[in-house]
Formats: structure tokens, sequence, C-alpha cells
């Protein structure tokens, strides 16, 4: 009953589909050329051989399995690696990387014709999916054909949970397509054992497994800047929390003259509104894609390119992350922990609740709830060198830990 409810909520989405693409494509959501990849329409030529796919929604997920394909690229019997994503920033991000064997395409909408269409085309040898991707239509038609299926860094969110007791049989009967589920964390893992799934293992947290590349660097106009100046970081921010930060720097800099305020949108789309927001400030911006000599009076920098995150990170001390004075759950706070940032997050990080958590005893977090914390923060430690550094080491060992065990299991199941 419910996979025939799911099948029909699929097919009524796919009839409003035009209209949904047209709306995404005018707010910059879509790649106007590849959409159709979302139809199973195929703009890549799939080689002879075995074929490893992976799926995360998005940069986060993709990003966090970048060591396993490059460990994986090594392997003579592996031919291709499939990359999908939903996204187009993730689409983006992926062209950074240096690849021999991997292709990108979007991930085609979970109704079953054309999920079986995306399978008879690609056949993949194994298929990852990356956090809490689970897709009841996919997962059944891999299933059927005997495609091996890996849930990587499982993560179901206390709400997820409550939502799937629901319909407990229907989800059970979902999970137990999956050949092995490694969880990211305890929580998920006794959410998953409430539905009796077997094969469940915990390895780790994959995502600490990310490296830290030695070629990410500010081009010299940049350093040059920022030497210059006093500066912080506001990363992965959202509605809401540019106003907040905005607001910290308009006080800050009665104190620090020389400031200068970093902002990463997490949705870059968003880039109109938090300049006019910026404007109404009566601050002096400067944009990173106009590639321009930077005048001496700006005060607020904003990223508005995709994949410069870690730039930034190895150059400021202090990062605030966003989706954390909101309710969205937190942003992965280990990119920039792995630079040796301390960062500042708000209340809200059920999503990434643990990591918060091993770095809060390290001392390299620290929780904050509103802007009158954040101000008494960053005007304490805005000018100081970071002490995370020296921690920032131990999360990078463990990393390579997590990611050597994690191959291994894999390895078994190619």
């Amino acid at each position: 009953m419910y996979l025939f409810l799911y099948r029909l909520i699929g097919y009524l989405i796919l009839i409003l589909s035009p209209i949904i693409l047209v709306f995404r494509i005018l707010k910059k959501k879509e790649n106007i050329l590849r959409f159709k990849e979302k139809f199973s329409v195929i703009s890549k030529v799939r080689k002879n051989g075995k074929l490893i796919w992976f799926h995360g929604a998005s940069v986060g997920e993709i990003t966090s399995v970048i060591p396993l394909i490059e460990k994986l690229e090594k392997r003579t019997d592996v031919k291709q690696i499939l990359i999908t994503s939903s996204t187009l920033s993730s689409s983006k991000i992926i062209k950074k990387f240096k690849f021999k064997k991997v292709l990108h395409q979007f991930y085609p909408l979970d109704i079953n014709f054309i999920t079986e269409k995306f399978l008879n085309y690609w056949k993949p040898s194994l298929a990852i999916f990356i956090d809490s991707e689970i897709w009841p239509n996919m997962l059944i038609n891999l299933k059927k054909k005997t495609v091996k299926t890996l849930l990587l860094n499982a993560r179901i969110t206390k709400k997820t949970f409550n939502r799937w007791k629901s319909i407990e049989s229907f989800a059970k009967k979902i999970l137990d397509n999956f050949t092995l589920i490694l969880v990211s964390n305890k929580e998920t893992k006794n959410y998953l054992s409430y539905f009796k799934v077997k094969k469940i293992l915990s390895l780790g947290n994959i995502k600490y497994s990310e490296t830290v590349t030695k070629t990410e660097k500010l081009n010299y106009n940049l350093n040059k800047f920022l030497k210059s100046k006093i500066y912080w970081c506001a990363s992965s921010t959202h509605r809401g929390e540019e106003e907040v930060c905005l607001n910290v720097h308009l006080k800050l800099r009665f104190k620090f003259k020389n400031l200068l305020t970093i902002i990463i949108p997490r949705h870059i789309e968003r880039k109109s509104e938090v300049i006019e927001l910026i404007k109404e400030k009566k601050l002096n911006y400067h944009c990173h894609s106009w590639n321009s000599k930077i005048k001496k009076n700006v005060n607020i920098y904003l990223v508005d390119t995709y994949g410069e995150t870690k730039k930034f990170f190895r150059e400021v001390n202090n990062v605030f992350l966003g989706g954390s004075l909101i309710n969205h759950g937190g942003q992965n706070p280990l990119e920039a922990a792995r630079y040796g940032s301390k960062i500042l997050h708000g209340p809200n990080v059920d999503n990434f609740k643990e990591i918060f958590s091993t770095l809060l005893k390290f001392n390299i977090s620290k929780k904050i709830n509103n802007q009158k914390q954040m101000l008494k923060f960053l005007e304490k430690n805005i000018g100081r060198k970071s002490k995370s550094k020296y921690y920032a080491r131990n999360i990078n060992k463990l990393g390579k830990k997590i990611l050597n065990i994690t191959y291994k299991y894999i390895e078994k199941i190619i």
C-alpha cells in the first residue's frame, strides 16, 4: 500500500515537473543543458568493465567520499566511477578534482521506469548511497538486478526516525534492500536496530577522512589585502544569519578599525539578497568572483563562487558555521576544524551532534546562542591566534584510520 502511494505521488510530481523545472531554472538551481539527466536522458558514455556508483545529495556528501574515490581510481579492475548528485553546486565541485575515471550525472527522479532506465544503461557493480539518501524505487530495482548496495555514513535524525515509525513495515522493507549499512553515529545505529536491520556496522564517520590539500591557496592580491586586516569568517550561512553577522561586524568595527568579515553563503544563488543586506547596513563589499583589485575601504568580502571555502579556512582563525542559529541542523564542522579554525556555532546542530561533541572535547568549537554571545566571543578572540591546530592533527589521524577500515569493507563487497 505505502509503495503504491509513494509511486502515485512520484507520477504526480512527474506531471508537474515541467513547471517545477522552469521555476528551478529561473532560480538558477538547475543546469539548463543537463536537467534532462534527471529523467535518465544520459549524456555520458558507459565504458565496458566494472563501474562503481556513488550517490550523494549535495556538496558535503560528495566531498566526504573523495578520499575513497581516490583509492578506487587506483584499482585496475575499476574502469569507471559514476557520481550522481541532486544539486548544481555539487556538479561544479567535482570538476575541481583531476579524476581520470570519474564522471558525473544528475540523480534521476525516483520514479520506477526512470530508475529502471538509469540502471539498464549504467549497470553498476556496486551502488554506494551516502548519508541519508534512501530512495525506495531505486533500491528495489537494484535488488531485482542483484546489485550490491551500501549505505555509507548513514545518518538518521530523530525527526526522520519518528516519521519512519509511522510506516514501520514499509521502512523495514526498504532498508532490507541494502547489502550493508555503515552508520556515522550511535544514534543512527539505535534507530536502525529498531527496524531489525541486520547488516549494520559502526566504523566511524567517513567525514573525518576528508584530506587537507597543500595546493589550496588564495591568490597573491587577496593574501596581501588580508595582511592589512583583522578578519573572521561566517561560512555556510542561511537567511537570517548574515544579518546577525553583519550586526556583529558593525559593533566590532569600533574596536577593530581594520576589521574584515568574510561571508560564504551556503547557497550562492542568494548572492543578490546578501548584497542588498550589506548595502542596507551601508558597508563596503567586494565579491570574490570579480577578480579585480580590492579597495582599501572594503570591510565585507563576499565569497560567491563554488569550491573556495577551504582556501579561506586555511587562513582564518575564527569561523562561524551557519545553519545553526536557525532551525536547520547545522553544517559539517570538520573542514574548518582540519585547518585549525576555532568554530562558533548556534544551538541547532542535530545533524552533526556527535562531531560537535568531539570538537568540544578538543576545545575546537564553541556554542553561542545569539548575536550578543557571538560578539562577546569575537571581541576577546578575533585578534588572537587559534590554538586548535594541534588538536586538528588528532582529527586527521582519526580520519585516516576510518578511511582505511571503510575501504577494506568496500573491497570485500566489490
